[in-house]
């Protein structure tokens, strides 16, 4: 079975697709930010002890990604799957109202943090002769853009482009990279603030009403990406769980099928 590494993977959707890998017999390298961050995720993976690794990895410092493929090399002894999952978000501000220190945080994060596990994964797998890289994409990827969240939009937004343009210089090679979509999810991105407050967002009725259309929790887009990267043969593959249809389909039901992720 495969052996994987997942980035930001302690909580939300980076700790439910451990979970589902861990269960169809993979092998996991899961990472966080702190060395207290994985806590919280060992109560989580009773059962899956001898399959999985905790590495703490800040995915801002290139030597942490450098660090984290090596310690995964010396458990498992080769790297299949690298998911560039961790994450930052930012208060919900218009551009001139956000602290500095969130700009910083957001493209050291969602960019920078990408491309360097994106870069050691690939050397390293090239070098390995197979591998692939998935990179997760968020709001901002599609080019929709909602008001006082362009910061976190465009670093997304980037990440595609980057994405797709790594899947094509690794076109010849056995190495390929593709793009998770995973859509709206019920995670602390939604419910909390950067601080740890409750977010704002959800107070808003307009938008918990199209969130509770449109939402999913994270275990239910787990379960969807993960059979369907194992199964991959493609470069530049877009795996995509809310697609426009689906989204389409539930505002028709809406009226009839009440659902309540956000009360």
């Amino acid at each position: 079975m495969k052996n994987v590494v997942i980035t930001g993977s302690t909580r939300g959707l980076g700790l439910e697709m451990a979970k589902e890998f861990l269960k169809v017999g993979c092998n996991v390298t899961i990472s966080g930010s702190k060395p207290e961050s994985f806590a919280y995720a060992k109560e989580k993976l009773i059962g899956f002890e001898d399959k999985f690794i905790y590495i703490t990895c800040n995915v801002r410092n290139i030597t942490d990604i450098r660090n984290l493929w090596l310690s995964s090399i010396e458990k498992w002894g080769s790297i299949d799957i690298w998911i560039n999952n961790a994450g930052q978000n930012c208060p919900r501000e218009f551009l001139w109202d956000t602290p500095d220190n969130y700009i910083d945080a957001v493209v050291d994060t969602n960019i920078k943090g990408v491309m360097y596990g994106s870069k050691i994964a690939a050397a390293s797998m090239l070098k390995q002769g197979y591998g692939q890289i998935w990179n997760m994409e968020g709001l901002g990827s599609n080019d929709m853009m909602i008001e006082q969240t362009i910061l976190y939009g465009t670093s997304k937004r980037a990440l595609t482009y980057f994405t797709k343009g790594l899947a094509k210089e690794l076109k010849n090679s056995p190495v390929k990279a593709g793009r998770l979509s995973p859509g709206m999810m019920l995670t602390e991105f939604i419910t909390k603030s950067p601080t740890g407050e409750v977010s704002s967002v959800t107070q808003d009725n307009k938008f918990r009403k199209v969130f509770n259309t449109l939402g999913d929790r994270p275990e239910t887009v787990a379960k969807f990406f993960i059979p369907r990267i194992l199964s991959n043969t493609k470069q530049d593959a877009h795996l995509v769980w809310l697609t426009n249809r689906k989204s389409a389909q539930r505002f028709m039901m809406a009226p009839f099928n009440k659902r309540e992720l956000l009360k």
